[in-house]
C-alpha cells in the first residue's frame, strides 16, 4: 500500500491530493498536512481587500472536503522533514511515515527584506493571505473617508505581480464609482524593468497594454524601482539604471500602501539538507523530483525556478494556476510510474494563463510554456477577462467540493486554446 504524503493545502496541496485518489488504487493511503484547517482560494484576496468580496466567500473548511474523498488530513503544519528516514515529525508532536513526499508549501512573505514593509509592521498592506486582505480592506475604507496619496506596488526580488496590477487598477475603479478618485494620486512602484514584464520577460504586447491602461485612468509609474523603507507615510526607494547605479532617490508620500514582498521557503523544509537552494526553495528536475531524494516532488511557489533574465533590480519568476496544476499531474502521473516499477517518466507544460481582474473589465495572458521561447505568446482585454475571473473562482470552489481535480470540459477548453497540462512524449 502506498503512503503519499502532500504538504501544503493550497491549489497546488488540494490539486495534487484529489489527482492522486482518482489515479492511485484506493488502498492508496493519502495524506495532506496543512497550516491550519482553511482553504483560501488566493486570487479572490484582490476582492476581499476592495470589498466586493468577504472573507467567508473565499475561504471553506477544506478538512471535510478531503474526508469525503478518503484522503486523511492534518492541520498542524510541518515542524521537521527526515528525509532519509521517509518522516515527518508535525507542529502538534505527532511522527508521520510516508514512501512518496509532494511537497506544495507555498511561500513564505518574506516582508523582513524591507524595513518597515508588511501589514505586522504597518508600513504596507498586504493582499498574499485572506487574513492580511481583510485587514487591507480596513485601510482601503479608511482611505475612502480620508482620500490621499496611494503607492502600489512590489519590492525587490519579488516574483507575482499579477495581484498588483489587479489591485491598482480595481482600486482606481472603486475610487471612481465612489467619486473620489480626483482626490487620490496613484503611484506604481516596481522592481520590473518596464510595466507588464510580470518576471516572465512580456506577455506577448503586455507592456504596450499595461502602459495604455495606465494612462487611461491616469495611474503614474516608475520601474526599475529599489524600495528600500516604507514608514509614517512615506515610501523610499531608488530608481536604478541598466549599469546597476542609483539614478535617483524617490520618496512618496501615502495614505495606503499595498506591497507585494519576495518570496522565500518554508523553513522545514529548507532546513532538510542538499533539498533546495540558498533562498529555500525546492531544486527538481524535468520531472518536478528531487534529483538528492528521488520519492520527494515539488509544486507550485516552492520549486525553484530561475528568472527569466537579468534585470537592474532583481525580479523572479512566476508560477500561476495552470502552471501548478501542470506540475502537480506531472507528479501524479510519475508516482504511478514509480509504483508500477517503471521509468518512463513525464514532464509539465509550464504553461502560464492569467486572467487579472481590473475592477469591471481585465486583462488575459497566455504563454505556452512560461519561459520563452514560446510555442503561444498572447495578450487580451476587455469586460469579458471581468466575467471570466469571477466565473474561475465559481468554477475551481465547485471542483474542491466535489473533490475533481480536472472535469472533462476543463481539459476540453484548455485543449482549445492549445493548452496542456503535459508535455507529448516523442
Amino acid at each position: 500500500m502506498a503512503r503519499v504524503t502532500v504538504v501544503g493545502a493550497g491549489l497546488g496541496g488540494v490539486s495534487v491530493a484529489f489527482e492522486l485518489r482518482e489515479k492511485l488504487p484506493k488502498k492508496a493511503q493519502i495524506t495532506v498536512v496543512g497550516e491550519g484547517a482553511e482553504f483560501n482560494f488566493v486570487p479572490s484576496n484582490p476582492w476581499v481587500a476592495l470589498g466586493s468580496r468577504k472573507r467567508e466567500d473565499v475561504v471553506m473548511p477544506i478538512g471535510d472536503f478531503f474526508s469525503k474523498r478518503n484522503i486523511e488530513f492534518s492541520p498542524a503544519g510541518v515542524k521537521e522533514i527526515h528525509a532519509g528516514e521517509n518522516r515527518l515529525i508535525l507542529n502538534d508532536g505527532s511522527q508521520h511515515d510516508y514512501d512518496y513526499l509532494v511537497l506544495c508549501t507555498g511561500p513564505k512573505l518574506d516582508f523582513a527584506a524591507v524595513e518597515g514593509a508588511g501589514p505586522e509592521v504597518g508600513g504596507s498592506q498586504s493582499i498574499c493571505t485572506v487574513d492580511h486582505a481583510v485587514r487591507s480592506h480596513q485601510d482601503f475604507l479608511k482611505l475612502c473617508e480620508n482620500p490621499g496619496p496611494v503607492v502600489i506596488g512590489a519590492l525587490p526580488g519579488a516574483s507575482c505581480f499579477g495581484p498588483a496590477y489587479e489591485y491598482v487598477l480595481s482600486l482606481e475603479y472603486e475610487l471612481r464609482k465612489r467619486k473620489i478618485r480626483d482626490q487620490v494620486l496613484i503611484t506604481f512602484v516596481t522592481p520590473e524593468p518596464y510595466i507588464g514584464h510580470m518576471g516572465l520577460g512580456g506577455v506577448g504586447d503586455s507592456k504596450g497594454l499595461m502602459e495604455h491602461k495606465f494612462r487611461e485612468h491616469g495611474i503614474k509609474w516608475i520601474c526599475n524601482a529599489k524600495v528600500t523603507k516604507l514608514a509614517d507615510g512615506h515610501c523610499d526607494f531608488d530608481e536604478i539604471n541598466d549599469q546597476g547605479e542609483v539614478a535617483k532617490h524617490h520618496q512618496l508620500d501615502y495614505v495606503h500602501s499595498m506591497f507585494l514582498p519576495p518570496f522565500k521557503g518554508s523553513p522545514a523544509v529548507a532546513a532538510v539538507p542538499d533539498l533546495c537552494n540558498p533562498k529555500g526553495f525546492v531544486i527538481t528536475d524535468k520531472h518536478q523530483r528531487s534529483p538528492k531524494y528521488p520519492n520527494i516532488f515539488a509544486a507550485g511557489v516552492c520549486v525553484a525556478i530561475p528568472p527569466i533574465e537579468a534585470t537592474p533590480v532583481p525580479v523572479g519568476a512566476p508560477k500561476t494556476g495552470l502552471m501548478i496544476e501542470s506540475m502537480t499531474t506531472a507528479i501524479v502521473s510519475n508516482i504511478e510510474e514509480l509504483e508500477a516499477g517503471g521509468s518512463d517518466f513525464v514532464e509539465p507544460t509550464l504553461s502560464a494563463l492569467c486572467l487579472a481582474d481590473m475592477g469591471n473589465t481585465g486583462a488575459a495572458f497566455l504563454a505556452v510554456p512560461q519561459n520563452p521561447p514560446r510555442n503561444r505568446n498572447w495578450t487580451g482585454s476587455g469586460r469579458w477577462v471581468h466575467w471570466a475571473k469571477v466565473a474561475f473562482e465559481k468554477y475551481f470552489m465547485y471542483k474542491i467540493r466535489r473533490g475533481t481535480s480536472e472535469p472533462v470540459y476543463e481539459r476540453v477548453s484548455l485543449r482549445f486554446m492549445g493548452v496542456e497540462r503535459l508535455k507529448s512524449k516523442k
